[in-house]
């Protein structure tokens, strides 16, 4: 009896067996399509459930592998549909703290880091001729972003097209609609305009330039952290909707908020994220000697500068990482 025919039977041992060589990827699809590692988990424990039972009617014209994405796919349209099912609030500064103001301000984006480990056994091939992306750069931090600020169906098509590779008439099928309207949606998820880092692992210099920084911010050295910036580079803080550029400002943010005029200080756990250096954020205020979570710290790297790093308050994300919640 072949392995397929004993999980349509009922063994469920059979049926792990048979959805485990795809339950990597399906995750990080999750991830991809709703930003967040703790949603990607709920939604893929849907998916295999709904896939479980519904084994009876899979007719093998597609692959195991396709059918699985079909779930997937639509059961992250219907989480997003029905709303965010955590209860979410953009973070504000406490009393009496007044920012910056910003470069620009954004539209909040509800998004999570994802530890490398979680990234770990993704094919490095692209995995269909359609493929526009690369598997680094669509688990960047840039990549993902921009990709949650697409609308449902776009993001969907735009995953199963660009990233996963898979033909139109393929997509069309996987998403329930025509050919044209799969098109029609790709088109316009494409017109969004996507600023990625290099695809390339950090090198050893881009890594020893990353723990210099993290040590200027735990010395609380703006004046250090600033000079290791390109002069273009941007710190975020979603889902807070404010962003800033370049030296000057960041310098500003920091001083004034960051670092709060000497009286915060930082203690980074260096982790990595979304195939970038990052770090566990512990703040320890007025002399405390305990550090107490306050989410983490990614960073994108250009040569041996950094042009960007992203601020994540989100305390949630920290276990996924082994990271505690005090020092």
């Amino acid at each position: 009896m072949t392995l397929l025919s004993r999980a349509r039977a009922g063994d469920d041992a059979a049926f792990g067996e048979l959805v485990e060589p795809f339950r990597r990827e399906l995750y990080v699809h999750c991830y991809r399509m709703l930003g967040s590692v703790q949603d990607a988990e709920d939604v893929l424990q849907e998916t295999l459930t709904a896939a479980w039972r519904g084994l009876g009617g899979f007719g093998e014209r597609a692959s195991l592998r396709t059918w699985l994405y079909k779930i997937a796919t639509n059961r992250c349209l219907n989480w997003l549909r029905d709303g965010e099912r955590r209860p979410r609030t953009v973070p504000v500064f406490p009393p009496g703290v007044v920012p910056p103001e910003p470069s620009r301000t954004t539209e909040p984006v509800w998004l999570q880091p994802i530890p490398d480990t979680l990234l770990a056994g993704l094919p490095d091939e692209n995995p269909g001729p359609e493929a526009r992306y690369e598997r680094r750069e669509a688990v960047s931090l840039a990549f993902v972003t921009a990709v949650q600020t697409l609308p449902a169906r776009q993001r969907a098509v735009l995953l199963l097209r660009d990233v996963l590779g898979y033909r139109a008439a393929e997509a069309a099928q996987l998403l329930d609609t025509t050919e044209d309207a799969a098109n029609a949606l790709l088109k316009r998820a494409r017109a969004t305009r996507f600023d990625l880092a290099p695809a390339e692992p950090p090198t050893p210099r881009q890594r020893q330039a990353a723990a210099t920084f993290a040590a200027a911010i735990e010395a609380g050295d703006v004046d250090a952290m600033i000079t290791l910036l390109t002069d273009d580079a941007w710190l975020t803080m979603p889902p807070a909707p404010l962003e800033y550029q370049g030296h000057a400002a960041i310098a500003d943010f920091m001083r004034r908020i960051g670092l709060r005029e000497g009286r915060r200080r930082y203690r980074l756990v260096p982790t990595s994220a979304n195939l970038q250096p990052a770090y566990g954020c512990y703040v320890s205020d007025d002399g405390d000697p305990v550090g107490h979570a306050h989410g983490m710290l990614v960073l994108t790297m250009a040569g041996d500068r950094v042009s960007a790093f992203t601020r994540f308050i989100d305390n949630a994300v920290l276990p996924y990482f082994g990271l505690p919640r005090r020092l």
